[in-house]
């Protein structure tokens, strides 16, 4: 399947966050989970690893990044990669929602308060 319609709306929710699957094994691809976050301003970073490197690429707003204790911000059209097993946390540095696009490999997993799990927008 050359091309997947992407969803009408977010298609997992949390408190502050959305993500909306665009190529996850679920929805047709095979290597590469792609999916859309946004993240509304003020909402704290949620400290993790992963088990794959992950790629993000902010559309809108300002991430506020840490990894491995570096910290730094990144905005519309900057690329974050984060290393696998590697500490990380990504917040929103602005007023305004921060919208990034995220992939990691097929596989990969979040490491989060001693749990290992695949995230459902991976999936």
């Amino acid at each position: 399947m050359p091309v997947i319609t992407a969803p009408a709306s977010a298609t997992h929710e949390l408190a502050h966050a959305s993500f909306t699957s665009l190529a996850t094994p679920s929805r047709g691809s095979r290597e590469t989970s792609l999916w859309r976050v946004r993240i509304a301003p003020g909402t704290p970073a949620t400290p993790h690893q992963v088990t794959r490197e992950e790629v993000f690429v902010v559309l809108a707003g300002t991430a506020r990044v840490t990894i491995a204790g570096d910290i730094c911000d990144a905005r519309a059209g900057d690329a974050i990669v984060v290393p696998a097993n590697t500490d990380f946390e990504l917040s929103n540095a602005g007023d305004t929602a921060l919208e990034a696009l995220c992939c990691m490999p097929v596989g990969g997993q979040a490491r989060l308060e001693g749990r290992i799990f695949t995230p459902p927008w991976a999936a």
